[in-house]
């Protein structure tokens, strides 16, 4: 008997580049009747991503870990054939961290599809188009990363942006990716069915790049053995600082947990909508709070109502959502003042 191959998408991103939403879309009008399952990996102290997810009604296995290649290569392999063997599913998401290099997930995919019915079937990079730039420049090293390695490349707020510097930021990406597919189009406009098509379309791409990975892999070597390529040992993390003129992790090879750091708290306190606007207006205070890069929570508003928010430098979602077990509330960025953000957020119940 023939068994169909599990097909395995990865969907990448950097913090806040709207991932998750492209997820729900894809779905919601493209996989609605297909056996889906999820598998997510933050970087935070609080998983919020999760309870985001929840209301697409897909089964997540979160895997909380600061060390997302370890993860991957370590459990992942577990943990991937444990939902192979629970849910036989058509079809697996996965959805690394937002500071995660998109080639250590492959890799980690590549090290069990050999031994699994499953293949994988896309690598995808979500940009957002509107602070690709600053990224590049203050990140390089982990945003390019997910660039130089997606088949697909799926620009986020290009609305917010002129068709000329729209036409600046096609031209940088294809500096680091000159094969792979660039959709331009705001994913609200497209069908999550043409998305997924598209997306399908490039995985001659993906297959080329996996080889890629898999050369590079072979010369790459660790103290902390051979299985594990995220870089999170060993490496000495230099000083920083986020200028837009200055560029920084562009080189090397670090590991997330040596730039990017993390702060949550979950409070049962309540927060009205022009509460939570005022506080992450706040966050734009580098001095006071350090490089936050995302913010992100689900909180009470008292009323019988909750308030789920995103913020990204320079703007931010809030709306109304479901209630959850208790609030939660999770920043990412690089040097953060953990002392002051707990007196931004704290509030007596």
């Amino acid at each position: 008997m023939i068994v169909d191959m599990t097909k395995i998408d990865i969907i990448s991103g950097f913090l806040g580049a709207g991932k998750t939403t492209l997820i729900k879309k894809i779905l919601k009008e493209a996989l609605a009747d297909t056996k889906v399952v999820l598998i997510e990996n933050e970087f935070g102290e609080i998983g919020i991503d999760g309870g985001f997810l929840k209301e697409a009604g897909i089964e997540i296995k979160e895997m909380n870990s600061g060390c997302i290649c370890c993860s991957l290569v370590g459990d992942f392999g577990t943990s991937l054939k444990e939902v192979l063997k629970t849910y036989e599913p058509e079809r697996i998401l996965i959805e690394p961290s937002g500071v995660g290099k998109l080639s250590d997930v492959m890799k980690a995919v590549q090290d069990v599809t050999a031994e699994n019915e499953v293949q994988l079937n896309s690598a995808v990079a979500v940009v957002d188009a509107s602070k690709c730039k600053m990224y590049i420049k203050n990140f390089g090293e982990f945003f390019i990363n997910q660039i130089e390695n997606a088949g697909t490349i799926i620009l986020s707020r290009t609305g917010k942006i002129s068709e000329e510097k729209l036409s600046i930021v096609i031209s940088m990406i294809r500096e680091y990716n000159k094969r792979a597919v660039i959709v331009t189009t705001e994913w609200v406009e497209l069908d999550g069915k043409d998305i997924l098509e598209t997306i399908e379309g490039a995985k001659d791409l993906e297959a080329e790049m996996m080889e890629e990975v898999r050369k590079e892999q072979e010369h790459h070597h660790h103290d902390h053995g051979e299985s594990c390529t995220c870089g999170c040992h060993g490496h000495h993390h230099d000083e920083h600082h986020h200028h837009e003129d200055e560029h920084h992790h562009g080189d090397g090879h670090h590991h997330a947990d040596e730039v990017f750091t993390s702060w949550g708290m979950q409070t049962a306190a309540a927060y009205t909508t022009e509460e939570i606007e005022t506080l992450l207006a706040e966050l734009e205070k580098e001095k006071e709070y350090g490089f936050v890069l995302r913010a992100k929570g689900m909180v009470p508003a008292g009323d019988g109502t909750w308030v789920y928010f995103d913020y990204v430098p320079g703007e931010c979602d809030i709306r109304a959502g479901r209630p959850d077990v208790t609030g939660k509330i999770c920043v990412i960025g690089s040097e953060l003042q953990e002392a002051n953000l707990d007196k931004l957020f704290h509030k007596a119940l």
